[in-house]
């Protein structure tokens, strides 16, 4: 029986399904350091996680067992993609399914930061009772910049829109306008028109430190900002001397370069204390509906490639999308991109006299997957002569 190790309190549907499909599944709260992390995989063929475990090159190094990663969150770049792959373990995240949650945290953010809710809740709570409309706006008819225009950032602009807020956004990559939104040729020229400025960027190194003391200068007086993206792209100190100036009137931040790993650790940032700030604990895609959404997409992700060979959606292997063949014997063969391989396959497969039914071959980069249907049980010495290979990174025999 395969094992599964969930960490970090993943919605309850992960442990069912997997159960279902005949795993053995531990699970533990929190996330585990890198000493700890290796310890725990001994003998464990899944792992699952959210965000806070680093799944480093040396954690999988030790991993002899482990055949599969499930992401259960939006980002990867808590786990070495690039060493995962040289050793034939895919990884799977959950790129669509919290999407709604996180836009709609974001509208809820732009509507309190420009009527200035905290401030107006604070005092409240205070025994301040200060009616003004002084600093308090409505959103519609201003201008909403969005930076990174991929999943989230397209869905926020069509709901922006609906509340009658005209949008700009500004991506690296050529994208689709929806609606009435118009890109913009640099970020300077976002920063200078937009009214409230949200990031919505993914995590790969480039982005570090992308949003600094230039940028923030560059914003309009006055305007607002968010990032629900990743902590480190934004220096939080420069934002802190913005907001403290006056020059950003209000600022809401899901994420944070260096966060708890635990539920109730301590946690400190530069931006406590601020007025018109809100500070969340990355929970921009912490809903109950996404939870479950991302529970069972992602397990059955998981589940599907153990039993089928299918790595459709896998962040680090060539896509090949499969269906189980009762009838049939499978042969995944994960390898390095080289000349011959899918020949080598054939003519060993041929020379202990196993007739192959269907085949199919991607490539991704340096990386090549092979999948064989055959007509019967593929003797050991061909599992054998194909692992043997020198381009070979995992075979898995699923019958």
């Amino acid at each position: 029986m395969p094992t599964a190790l969930l960490l970090e309190n993943l919605h309850p549907h992960a442990r069912t399904i997997l159960e279902s499909a005949g795993f053995d599944v531990v699970t533990r709260t929190g996330a585990l350091d890198e000493d700890e992390l290796a310890e725990a995989l001994s003998g464990v063929q899944v792992l699952g996680i959210r965000s806070k475990t680093q799944v480093s090159a040396d954690v999988l190094a030790a991993a002899r067992d482990l055949e599969v990663v499930g992401a259960f969150c939006i980002g990867t770049n808590q786990v070495d993609l690039h060493a995962a792959a040289g050793r034939g373990i895919a990884v799977f995240n959950a790129p669509f399914s919290n999407t709604r949650s996180v836009v709609e945290i974001a509208i809820a953010d732009i509507i309190s930061l420009t009527r200035r809710q905290t401030v107006l809740d604070k005092e409240m709570h205070a025994g301040v009772w200060n009616k003004s409309a002084t600093g308090a706006h409505e959103v519609r008819g201003r201008t909403l910049g969005i930076i990174g225009y991929g999943n989230i950032g397209t869905q926020l602009s069509v709901l922006a829109e609906n509340l009658g807020m005209s949008v700009v956004f500004y991506d690296t990559a050529e994208k689709l306008a929806l609606g009435n939104a118009r890109r913009m040729r640099t970020l300077d020229e976002l920063l200078e028109t937009a009214d409230v400025v949200t990031l919505h960027v993914d995590g790969r190194a480039g982005n570090a430190g992308m949003f600094g003391a230039k940028q923030i200068a560059r914003m309009k007086p006055g305007a607002v900002f968010l990032n629900l993206s990743r902590g480190f792209v934004v220096d939080y100190a420069a934002l802190r001397d913005a907001v403290l100036a006056g020059h950003v009137a209000g600022a809401a931040v899901d994420v944070f370069p260096e966060e708890p790993k635990r539920k109730g650790d301590p946690f400190v940032s530069e931006l406590q204390g601020l007025p018109n700030v809100i500070l969340t604990p990355h929970t921009g895609g912490s809903t109950e509906e996404a939870q479950e959404a991302i529970g069972q997409f992602v397990a059955h992700k998981v589940r599907d490639y153990l039993a089928t060979g299918s790595t459709n959606l896998s962040v680090n292997l060539p896509n090949l999308a499969l269906d189980q063949r009762p009838d049939a014997h499978r042969v995944a063969y994960l390898h390095r991109n080289v000349p011959g391989v899918l020949a080598t396959i054939n003519a060993t497969l041929a020379e202990h006299g196993v007739n192959i039914e269907g085949q199919l071959l991607a490539t991704r980069g340096e990386l090549g997957y092979v999948v064989t249907d055959v007509a019967s049980p593929v003797p050991a010495a061909v599992a054998a002569a194909l692992t043997e290979r020198p381009e070979s990174l995992r075979l898995r025999l699923l019958d």
